[in-house]
């Protein structure tokens, strides 16, 4: 239970949770969502991957994440506290926009790996 209270500690794995629970996602993703660097992102995947907390495949060249059902079913009550209070955080509903705009906007790992800078003016 320690490790659990631990791992979510931390902002930026909120942050990461948050994203996870609406839709899988791969790194690079993930990083210009949250407008994190790969260092940072790989991190705190790996803490929240390592802890139980996200199920990951690989896709060739990427790797896509995405909350574990069988944490959030062992974990219901927990997760479900997690939820509300991540959606009542205007840090949390803003990185939900970003969602929005990266998904409504057709975007992709190519797109970002073609031009970063241009993906991240427009969900911002």
């Amino acid at each position: 239970m320690v490790e659990i209270f631990k791992t979510l500690g931390d902002l930026n794995r909120l942050r990461i949770i948050n994203i996870l629970i609406k839709v899988e996602l791969c790194v690079c993703e993930i990083e210009v969502i949250l407008d994190i660097n790969q260092s940072n992102a790989s991190r705190h995947l790996s803490k929240l991957k390592n802890n139980g907390f996200l199920d990951f495949s690989k896709d060739s060249l990427w790797t896509h994440y995405k909350v574990s059902k069988k944490f959030a079913k062992e974990n219901e009550y927990l997760f479900k506290y997690i939820e509300k209070k991540l959606s009542e955080n205007e840090i949390f509903t803003n990185d939900l926009k970003r969602l929005e705009k990266y998904k409504f906007n057709n975007l992709s790992c190519k797109k970002i790996a073609e031009n970063r800078e241009a993906v991240l003016n427009i969900i911002s």
